[in-house]
């Protein structure tokens, strides 16, 4: 997926001096559904790289939703923080007005750096949002513990792939950020008696971790090169680049992050390397089924098992690219393309 070759629906910029306001909001395809996709706030190089962050993770929430099956298109929202914005509900509130002036056409939740009490802000202006008090995906962080939940699953059908059998015991798992999808994902991974290698630009939330699951550290940097079956991005997007991917120590790369690749033909030299590489839109839906269960009226029970088709779906896409003698990107690409009529 090369975000500049895409059509998008609809980018808007907004801006209000007044209050220190500055957001995205990217809508990508809206053909199987409304736009759903999450808002994140986030401080930005520059508009520019906030502008390809929205562009991006917009058209991966459309495949996300496609090859899970569910009735959604894909859109994103993104608040760019900065030294000068104003109080947070003022900053929400005006997201969830324009939101609002949208009709439907995007409906947005919690996402990187934003709250329940952020999606509640928005709801004061707009019903056209989720995650919000009292809400599935707000009750005791399901929508972070059902994306564990589903890269969990992931990484045992990887895991068969590659080495013909699903188990995680003994198998050396690296995680990359230990936020609360990657430390969730570290939990289901000690249940299940696998050896932890752990990284995170936070020192405190780096010696939770090794406390907790017993895990062993590493600085930020030297992840990438860790000696392990599973490198297992959870942080920002982008770590798979032509920097790093020669710095790989790893059989199978299988992570919650969105946008792994820095670009498409990323895909492609994983591929060649022998690496197998667990599409991260595949992987990562958990919370995204969480949310469509819950819109449909769903309840926690039935999300779990949403979630549970991830392996299915997964192991779907290795199929097909063994068949088509392609790489598993490729091979994501074209099964959500499909759906989506393309």
């Amino acid at each position: 997926m090369d975000v500049l070759k895409q059509s998008y629906e609809q980018l808007i910029f907004l801006q209000d001096l007044s209050i220190g306001f500055k957001a995205i909001i990217a809508i990508h395809n809206t053909k199987l559904g409304p736009a759903l996709g999450g808002c994140r706030m986030w401080q930005y190089a520059s508009d520019e790289s906030a502008i390809l962050d929205a562009l991006r993770l917009a058209q991966g929430m459309t495949y996300k939703s496609a090859v899970s099956g569910l009735p959604y298109g894909g859109g994103k929202a993104v608040i760019i923080s900065h030294a000068d914005q104003g109080p947070r509900e003022v900053l929400f509130r005006a997201l969830g007005q324009k939101i609002h002036d949208l009709q439907g056409t995007y409906i947005t939740g919690m996402d990187l750096g934003t709250t329940v009490t952020d999606m509640d802000w928005v709801r004061l202006e707009t019903s056209f949002v989720t995650d919000t008090t009292g809400s599935l995906g707000a009750v005791s962080e399901l929508t972070a513990k059902m994306t564990a939940y589903g890269v969990f699953l992931g990484i045992k059908a990887s895991l068969k792939r590659a080495y013909g059998s699903e188990t995680v015991k003994n198998k050396i798992i690296a995680v990359q950020g230990l936020g609360k999808v990657g430390y969730q994902l570290c939990r289901y991974l000690k249940q299940a008696d696998a050896t932890l290698v752990v990284t995170d630009i936070n020192p405190k939330l780096l010696k939770k971790a090794v406390d907790d699951f017993g895990a062993s550290p590493r600085r930020p940097h030297d992840i990438i090169s860790a000696p392990c079956d599973v490198f297992s991005p959870c942080a920002l997007g982008g770590i798979l680049n032509d920097t790093t991917i020669g710095q790989l120590n790893c059989s199978i790369i299988a992570g919650a992050a969105n946008n792994q690749l820095a670009e498409s033909r990323h895909g492609e030299m994983i591929h060649g390397l022998g690496i197998l590489y667990a599409p991260d839109y595949v992987i990562n839906a958990g919370g995204i089924i969480v949310t469509s269960v819950e819109l449909g009226g769903g309840d926690a029970v039935a999300a779990q098992k949403e979630v549970e088709k991830i392996s299915d779906t997964l192991t779907y896409v290795f199929s097909e690219a063994d068949a088509q003698g392609i790489s598993t990107a490729a091979a994501a690409d074209g099964v959500a393309e499909k759906l989506l009529g393309n």
